[in-house]
């Protein structure tokens, strides 16, 4: 046989089939390509993350330090107080103890100018010589005493220390037995306590008159009963003339001229 007879022609490959590796080629490099790109973009993320909290983190460092303070141009400086304070608002409980200083709902009024006219000393056969200033002493806690205390054996009468009427009678569990008194133009209130008793006839409303007897000295109250004593205050009232609420003015130089 001839030599020509013994070749096996090539097989050609169809057009369609070479069409399909091309397109699988290029499918296959568009995919890598993808998976690059998506990898540099997840390299990206992860850096602006990472500065990101780097930046946050220098942030906080900053904000945390404490600023320095700078004086304010042309501070003016601070004024001292001033060393006169304006008397304590009393305000006694009808039903029991006299509240501690600072427990008021409304500030304390500036101090009142005007004064009772002459007093005399509410205890009979008491001179002047014999009574101490206890006006600023403490009593109990964030209290002071904003009256003075008058010592008489228990039954020396009380006398009204001024002209004026019986405002108000009761009893407490601080005060005892006691008598509230305005002056003739209810714009003072005179304040007794610790008494062992009214006088015959001394009733609310009742007009009295200066040096007329209107008690006697006791110990009721939470008074010390082996230290019997008249307490004796001097208030300014408010507008709403209330005889529970008025502003403490010192009794003593009042009672001895000084």
């Amino acid at each position: 046989m001839s030599e020509e007879n013994n070749t096996t022609p090539a097989t050609e490959v169809p057009p369609k089939v070479i069409e399909r590796r091309v397109i699988e080629k290029r499918g296959a490099g568009l995919f890598r390509q993808f998976l690059l790109f998506l990898a540099g973009l997840l390299i990206g993320a992860n850096g602006v993350y990472y500065w990101m909290q780097r930046e946050a983190a220098r942030v906080a460092s900053t904000q945390s330090a404490p600023a320095a303070t700078l004086p304010a141009p042309n501070a003016t400086p601070a004024q001292s107080p001033s060393s006169t304070e304006p008397p304590a608002r009393i305000i006694v409980d009808p039903h029991g103890s006299e509240p501690p200083m600072g427990a008021l709902a409304a500030p304390a009024p500036a101090a009142p100018t005007a004064r009772p006219g002459t007093l005399v000393i509410p205890v009979q056969g008491t001179q002047a010589t014999q009574l101490i200033d206890t006006f600023t002493q403490a009593r109990g806690d964030n209290r002071v005493h904003d009256a003075i205390d008058i010592m008489a054996p228990h039954g020396t009468p009380v006398i009204a220390a001024a002209d004026g009427k019986v405002a108000k009678l009761f009893e407490s569990k601080a005060g005892g037995i006691t008598l509230y008194q305005y002056d003739p133009g209810e714009r003072f209130v005179y304040y007794y306590a610790h008494l062992q008793g009214y006088a015959p006839g001394v009733v609310e409303g009742k007009t009295i008159k200066q040096g007329e007897v209107i008690g006697f000295v006791g110990s009721t109250g939470n008074a010390n009963p082996d230290g019997p004593h008249l307490h004796f205050a001097v208030g300014a009232l408010t507008a709403e003339k209330k005889w529970w609420d008025y502003t403490a003015i010192n009794p003593y130089p009042l009672l001895t001229g000084r």
